[in-house]
């Protein structure tokens, strides 16, 4: 299986960060794609999007100032199939990308992830210390159905944390075309 094509580019407000694509992304070409995924309602309802996109659409996103890419490129059935090595390995590409690109923040959305791919065993979900560059890092819970911790209203009330501190408009009331 191919890897997913980063939806990317400079100037970028927020750059949503999975941790790998999984097989039905890999498959469709679109991020976030399994059935199940919550992802996209979480951006909806958090305030990022004025309607629930579907992820053939995510193209609508840089219009946004929104962008996303992964940690690690190499298509998998689930996240815990990535070796640490390939996390950290991935980490160190996205920082890379991350000074390329220099988004106003990076939402990386897996906290164990996030733990294994910059070496920080104790971060939590949330802004974080660090930086990259001048870009500014926040954890967010993983999307996935897997995640059953996270019910999506919970998931969009910590979205729309990030959506606040990153001083973007609530977009979830705007009315659609």
């Amino acid at each position: 299986m191919q890897p997913l094509d980063d939806l990317v580019r400079p100037g970028l407000r927020v750059l949503f960060c999975g941790i790998n694509p999984g097989l039905v992304s890999a498959e469709t070409g679109h991020h976030f794609a399994r059935p199940g995924n919550r992802f996209w309602p979480a951006l909806h309802q958090a305030g990022f999007t004025p309607r629930v996109l579907k992820p053939a659409e995510q193209g609508e996103l840089l219009d946004l100032g929104l962008g996303i890419t992964n940690v690690v490129d190499r298509p998998s059935a689930r996240a815990d199939e990535l070796t640490k090595a390939e996390l950290r390995a991935g980490g160190e590409q996205l920082t890379a990308k991350v000074l390329d690109l220099a988004p106003d923040w990076l939402a990386v959305v897996g906290v164990t992830a996030y733990r294994d791919a910059f070496a920080a065993p104790k971060a939590a979900m949330g802004l974080q210390d660090r930086t990259i560059g001048p870009t500014r890092v926040w954890i967010l819970p993983n999307p996935s159905g897997l995640n059953a911790h996270y019910t999506l209203p919970k998931l969009a009330l910590v979205y729309g944390e990030l959506r606040a501190a990153a001083g973007l408009p609530d977009l979830s009331s705007v009315p659609s075309e």
